[in-house]
């Protein structure tokens, strides 16, 4: 089966970027191009500060950066949306919600707007998480597929020789895991969508190929698959596996966030995207990659007519608004060159969209989530990101409340189609 995403997602060099900016769309000699990022702190922030530099000294456009903190990146877009000002560059996940702004008119058909030699290093599966109705609107820089990274070190203490295949398997590490003393599972359920990634896992492994690709647009939470995904769900809270306190920690803020606790040992499990590696890194007591963390992917479940190689996971990328200067297509094809994609990699600690800069992931915790993505009979965007930000939003909280005790299996599946109904 052919593996595809489902569409329905420097201090000197920063002078430089800066120096002369002033607001609106920008291109050669023109005023900066503004451009939206979800790097705040870092080699990912300094990436995209020596990308533009860089595309500034070699076509004379300035770029103006906004590096805004992840968990406010949907809401500011939609903002910007709402009132007409997008920015020239912004960050795009692809699906439901690209989708939306799509729809309304305020994005760039790329289509052929991207280099021939970039459409040969990338392949085509990966532009279908930005294909909507046929068109293309958005440039992958990095796939992101999910799964569960953990840290041997831990695991071997708790004696834990093999990484769980099944979830009867995950709850005998969690088991060991709690007799040992060490906190299972680190949930940033604050954040909401992080919590959600286990109802997305276990409808990925509970629903069929077909349902899962559907579901963008027909919206129907019918399929007894879901309701089962969300008891399965339920029965796997009642073992406990979170870290206490889950539902007041953040995914990603600090040594007290979910990958603060993986990255400083007080945890010895989370269910992540593939940036988790970098993150991580950032928040080890030295700022260095965790040396004894690895991955294996979210164990099978019993019943379910999903494959269990199926993955779920993001593409990060970037569009152009409408309205946006040719400089805007320039960048992004500039930032899709193996050269920039292999300093991507480097910066974010990831797997690149490009598969001619594959070989510079080093990282040993990457290495299998790369081999498990090349080897996957298919890979869907996160539900949140099919579903797009009014049912995806309502799905998530909706996970989260049931992990607290405030709803059911059944309200779970009922808000979701709640939700879709309103659109």
């Amino acid at each position: 089966m052919k593996k595809r995403f489902t569409s329905a997602a420097v201090a000197a060099a920063a002078a430089l970027v800066l120096a002369g900016c002033s607001g609106g769309s920008g291109g050669e000699g023109g005023d900066a191009m503004e451009f939206w990022h979800n790097s705040t702190t870092g080699d990912g922030k300094a990436y995209w500060e020596e990308a533009a530099a860089a595309f500034e000294e070699e076509t004379g456009t300035a770029i103006r950066i906004s590096s805004i903190q992840n968990e406010d990146m949907d809401g500011k877009l939609q903002t910007a949306a709402n009132s007409g000002d997008m920015p020239d560059v912004f960050m795009a996940r692809g699906g439901g919600k690209l989708a939306d702004i799509v729809e309304a008119g305020l994005v760039k058909d790329l289509s052929d707007l991207i280099d021939d030699d970039v459409r040969e290093a990338y392949g085509d599966a990966v532009f279908s998480a930005f294909t909507i109705d046929g068109a293309e609107y958005g440039m992958p820089v990095a796939v992101l597929p999910g799964g569960m990274f953990y840290s041997e070190d831990l695991f071997a203490e708790a004696g834990i020789a093999e990484t769980p295949t099944t979830i009867e398997e995950l709850e005998g590490a969690v088991d060991e895991l709690r007799g040992a003393g060490v906190e299972p599972i680190a949930l940033g359920a604050k954040d909401a969508w992080p919590a959600a990634h286990w109802f997305y896992f276990f409808a990925l492994r509970a629903c069929g190929q077909e349902t899962i690709e559907q579901i963008s647009t027909s919206l129907d939470f019918g399929d007894g698959c879901w309701l089962d995904a969300a008891e399965d769900l339920a029965a796997f809270a009642e073992t406990e596996p979170f870290n206490e306190g889950f539902l007041t920690t953040s995914a990603q803020q600090g040594a007290g966030s979910s990958a603060g606790l993986v990255a400083n040992h007080k945890a010895a499990m989370e269910l992540m995207g593939g940036w988790n590696v970098g993150v991580i890194a950032s928040l080890t007591p030295d700022g260095e990659p965790l040396a004894d963390l690895s991955w294996f992917p979210f164990p099978a479940t019993s019943g379910g007519e999903g494959d269990p190689t199926a993955m779920m996971g993001g593409v990060d990328g970037f569009a152009c608004a409408a309205d946006a200067p040719p400089a805007c297509e320039e960048f992004l094809n500039f930032i899709a060159q193996t050269e920039w994609q292999e300093k991507y990699v480097e910066a974010f600690q990831t797997i690149p969209a490009s598969k001619e800069a594959q070989s510079a992931v080093t990282d040993p915790a990457l290495q299998p989530i790369m081999a498990a993505y090349n080897d996957a009979a298919y890979v869907v965007v996160w539900l949140d990101t099919l579903l797009g930000q009014n049912v995806g939003n309502a799905l998530n909280t909706a996970v989260v409340e049931m992990l607290a005790g405030q709803g059911s299996p059944e309200q779970l599946v009922e808000t979701a189609a709640q939700a879709a109904e309103r659109g």
